[in-house]
């Protein structure tokens, strides 16, 4: 025993003197490969393997490094109904110019405007431009430009000061955004108000219970060398440079404000806070283009069903020149707000916003509504036995507002309204907690029991979805085959809502913001096997590629099911890798025939 104990006590001494004699050796580190923008989109392997069969390894790669980074050009839609085109170009120039903007041409706008010959020749040299796509000359593009290689002040005894922000925060730097206080994740020792920092984002990493983190807690004091745990991992991540703002004390204390002020950006976009309001919106070409696809008439009923923040709401509106009746829905209340907020923000007076769950749109049809639903201009009074057996079957019951697993039970008689069991805890719960964070906006939102059926001229289902076509992106690890084949299933239920919502002779488009094909193709297969009265229309202006035709067959047996030959020229699908530069995204349109009911 005693041996045993010498023997370790001699160890111990060799080891320690190994390790103040013999610094372990670490990689030479190459500042350009360390200090740059050069990030690798990370993907659930199911997921990448999927997306290869559909794309083909070369595309998708392609695809996968256009996802990391912004367009290189703003979209900016004009609000016809108060200003034009000339005036917005006239009167941004001059504010951008006297911020300090310029830039240099950009891909995205360049081909956006040669789809029709080139820009005018007095805009041809300026960096700022009127689309030149058919039907679209109320588009002004905004170019930026990027990405840029930025010297860091890297110094083999003295590394840049830094400043590690969260992956969120990165994304909407890389769009032009400020470094607020709440997505500072880290700090170098000792900087102050002033200095000059490096700004790198931490992305998420694989844990040990199979989920994802940072790896630190906010606050974390970066020793700025090698020997730091996290250095490799944020090789290729650096965003920027910028002047902090406060000290790094300062950055951690307080809860809000601007901790940094980036001068030296990867990629230059101009802001748009505050300018121009009430003439201008900032939104994405596809976005703009799936209001075009509706072709909305002066006049008509149409239901935005998924309609915060109220982008797509608003262009419908312009287009129909406030002329008729648009019903914007959204279950969440303070984005209700928002919608009301953007339509007084415009001057549109057609807008009518509800608070409703797109899954439950359509409104039971009890024997005594026939009289009042006709008279009330439905196309039809319908009852619910008679609704068709499609997807809507499964969600019928909840959607219409009954329940049959769960009969309620009801108080007695009150002022002769009768108040179940469940709206009466409910009632409590508010006297004891409070109104909840739903209405704490102080706005006023219209609740929504659901639309009779064959009630709108057209329906735009902007669908919620996994959202892989936004941009930048630089994590995707967390989204699984079976997260995607839970979109597809949740937009399956909400299409059939709209089926039953438009009137026979009327349109649906259906949209979204993903290059999952589940999501995409598979739904227009979906709803053109399931609906044999739909069928594909024409979409105008066409900018957007083909669709993709074929399907897939998964190792747990599921087939899925795209698109057929001769219809993939009937959608739109925008490839953030294409000349475009735009977002990834989707729109397919269908014309409503004579309802098999």
């Amino acid at each position: 025993m005693k041996r045993g104990r010498a023997f370790l006590k001699t160890l111990s001494r060799r080891t320690l003197s190994t390790l103040l004699h013999h610094k372990p050796s670490l990689p030479k580190m190459d500042p350009s490969e360390r200090y740059c923008y050069n990030p690798t989109l990370r993907w659930n392997p199911q997921v990448e393997e999927y997306f290869v069969k559909a794309y083909g390894a070369e595309h998708f790669a392609r695809i996968s490094k256009a996802l990391t980074q912004p367009s290189c050009y703003s979209c900016v839609r004009v609000n016809t109904l108060k200003s034009t085109s000339d005036s917005v170009i006239k009167k941004l120039s001059s504010l951008l110019q006297e911020n300090g903007w310029q830039s240099e041409p950009s891909k995205g706008t360049d081909a956006a405007n040669n789809s029709d010959g080139s820009p005018d020749a007095a805009l041809k040299n300026s960096f700022i431009s009127k689309c030149k796509i058919p039907g679209l000359d109320y588009v002004v593009f905004v170019q930026g430009s990027g990405p840029h290689t930025i010297d860091y002040g890297y110094k083999e005894d003295k590394p840049p000061k830094e400043v590690i922000v969260s992956r969120k925060c990165a994304e909407a730097v890389l769009r032009g955004a400020h470094v607020y206080v709440p997505g500072v994740l880290a700090c170098s020792a000792h900087v102050e108000k002033g200095e000059q920092v490096a700004v790198s984002v931490a992305l998420e990493q694989p844990g040990a219970d199979g989920g994802w983190g940072v790896g630190f807690t906010r606050g974390t004091v970066l020793q700025g060398s090698q020997a730091d745990p996290f250095y490799f991992e944020r090789n290729g991540l650096y965003i920027g440079q910028g002047i902090s703002m406060m000290s790094r004390a300062g950055m951690f204390r307080v809860p809000q404000g601007v901790a940094l002020d980036l001068n030296n950006r990867v990629f230059n976009l101009p802001s748009f806070n505050d300018l121009l309001e009430g003439e201008i919106f900032l939104q994405n070409l596809p976005s703009i283009i799936t209001a075009h696809a509706l072709d909305p008439q002066e006049g008509e009923k149409i239901l935005d069903m998924c309609a915060a923040p109220g982008g797509k709401t608003t262009a419908i509106a312009i287009l129909m020149k406030d002329n008729g009746e648009v019903i914007a829905a959204d279950r969440s209340h303070n984005k209700v707000l928002e919608i009301q907020k953007l339509a007084a923000e415009l001057g549109l007076k057609c807008i009518t916003t509800y608070k409703l769950d797109a899954l439950k749109s359509v409104q039971r049809i009890n024997k005594s509504d026939n009289q009042d639903a006709t008279q009330g201009g439905v196309n039809g009074s319908i009852q619910n036995s008679e609704l068709p057996k499609s997807g809507l079957e499964k969600v019928s019951d909840t959607a219409l507002g009954f329940s049959q697993d769960k009969v309620a039970t009801f108080d007695q008689p009150k002022n002769g309204k009768y108040t179940s069991n469940a709206e009466h805890r409910k009632n409590m719960r508010v006297m004891r907690n409070g109104p909840g964070r739903n209405n704490t906006s102080g706005g006023r939102v219209e609740k929504c029991k659901g639309f009779f059926p064959n009630t709108f001229d057209r329906v735009l289902l902007d669908a919620p979805c996994s959202a892989l076509g936004l941009r930048p992106r630089l994590f995707s690890g967390e989204d699984t085959m079976e997260s995607l084949r839970s979109h597809a299933k949740y937009q399956r239920r909400m299409f059939d809502q709209a089926v039953h919502l438009v009137r026979p002779g009327g349109v649906i488009v259906y949209s979204t913001c993903t290059i999952n094909p589940g999501e995409n193709e598979a739904l227009v297969r979906y709803a053109l096997d399931t609906h044999k009265f739909l069928s594909l229309a024409s979409q105008h202006p066409k900018v957007g590629g083909p669709g993709l035709v074929g399907g897939c067959q998964f190792p747990d047996g599921y087939q899925e099911e795209w698109l057929r030959p001769g219809e993939e020229d009937f959608v739109q699908r925008f490839d953030p890798s294409s000349e475009l530069d735009t977002m990834g995204f989707f729109i397919a349109k269908f014309n409503v025939g004579a309802k098999d009911i």
